[in-house]
């Protein structure tokens, strides 16, 4: 091949050397709605990273998104590895209906070996992308639905085209993979676990921000323990629940309750028979970690219904990062992700959560054993670097049809 020629093609695909070889760098596209947050790009950080010298990463972020705690605007952070490419969103209240720009579009117009959607295959925005991505493209979605459903159309229409185009997916647990893998328009697609990861960088022990935090609260370091919750103020959160075991503990606590919702008014009745023992507040994601840090132990209480199930549990992993012990219930993915790493309760059982939680509020040696299991375990597990070399690893399968 002429010089020129050479140089036309490493100016349309990059390439690598290799064993004394130029090898064809492989091109990921990744786009999430949750990218719009800073701390979630991690995983294309980790992708970038994993994929050094083979992968050429692309990152694609909503310019703004409207979440559960009001709207957030597409920020990029200082020195990232792989900086998001912002495009249009818009319903973004509506999670089953927002959808993406146009932009977007043209960027999957693009040659990208796969395609990564980090979207649901039933709602709008993952019907999209499906739809968009390049036949030649490989694509892979990621899910996280833990209970049996049929959906009504259009969104039934979506996860049909979705599964016809795609050729792998992700799953967010195993209550995922259990429940999905008995479909057969699944089944016949190769399959990864896929759990949410945590920036062990941002969620760490952090002695200071502990003081720092109960500082800003009114409390002392020296006080009784205090008892955590972080999430939305909702009945399948398992908020009331916690409310009723706290009430019957007969063990002095600090109770420090993270989030909002349509809850809000009982718990602040409830703490208002507690004056300055309780504290309820929202706050920003970037400020979570700080706010863990202030906590003795981490309660995830949710609860079961009909149409939901806990799909992961963010919080848990969160916690313990953080070195905060967790009780968990035995609702969808908890028990797997806190394995050995803390407690599970039964969902329902108000006594025993009171007996768990005054157990842990006598034992400061039991605490500090289950938050260095925790610690352990996130580290093996969830933290980014780990789940982002077993994806691409994954993805590399794939392209080459070896799944």
């Amino acid at each position: 091949m002429s010089l020129p020629a050479v140089e036309r093609n490493r100016r349309a695909r990059p390439y690598v050397l290799e064993e004394s070889h130029f090898v064809p760098q492989r091109r990921l596209l990744t786009v999430a709605h949750s990218y719009v947050v800073g701390l979630n790009r991690r995983l294309a950080h980790e992708l970038m990273r994993a994929g050094q010298g083979r992968w050429e990463v692309t990152c694609i972020a909503p310019r703004r998104y409207r979440g559960d705690l009001g709207s957030i605007t597409l920020e990029p952070l200082p020195d990232e590895p792989c900086r998001p490419l912002p495009v249009g969103a818009y319903l973004t209240r509506q999670a089953h209906l927002f959808f993406y720009g146009a932009g977007l579009r043209d960027v999957l117009a693009r040659d990208w070996d796969l395609v990564h959607a980090w979207e649901e295959p039933y709602v709008l925005a993952g019907f999209q992308l499906a739809e968009w991505a390049r036949p030649r493209s490989r694509y892979v979605f990621w899910t996280a639905q833990n209970i049996a459903k049929r959906y009504p159309p259009p969104f039934s229409w979506f996860e049909q085209r979705v599964l016809k185009r795609a050729d792998a997916w992700l799953y967010c647990g195993q209550t995922v993979a259990g429940t999905l893998g008995q479909r057969s328009d699944y089944a016949r697609l190769p399959s990864a676990a896929a759990p949410l990861g945590v920036d062990q960088s941002v969620f760490a022990p952090d002695l200071a921000a502990r003081r720092a935090v109960r500082e800003r609260l009114g409390w002392t370091l020296d006080g009784p323990p205090v008892v955590g919750f972080s999430g939305r103020f909702v009945a399948e959160k398992g908020v009331e629940l916690l409310l009723q075991a706290l009430s019957a503990s007969k063990v002095p606590f600090r109770a420090l309750l993270l989030g909002a919702g349509p809850l809000q008014g009982q718990i602040e009745r409830w703490a208002s028979r507690y004056g300055d023992r309780v504290r309820m507040l929202s706050v920003a994601h970037a400020d979570v970690p700080a706010y863990l840090n202030a906590m003795d132990l981490l309660c995830a209480p949710s609860a079961t219904t009909p149409r939901w199930r806990e799909q992961f549990g963010r919080m848990l992993v969160e916690a313990m990062a953080c070195g905060v012990p967790v009780l968990g219930s035995d609702s969808g993915e908890i028990p797997f992700v806190v394995a050995g790493a803390g407690r599970i309760l039964p969902e329902a059982d108000a006594a025993a959560w009171t007996g768990a939680i005054e157990s842990l509020l006598d034992d400061a040696a039991r605490r500090r054993e289950l938050a260095q299991a925790g610690l352990e375990r996130v580290s093996r597990e969830f933290a980014w670097p780990v789940i982002a070399e077993r994806q691409l690893a994954f993805f590399e399968r794939v392209v080459e049809g070896r799944t």
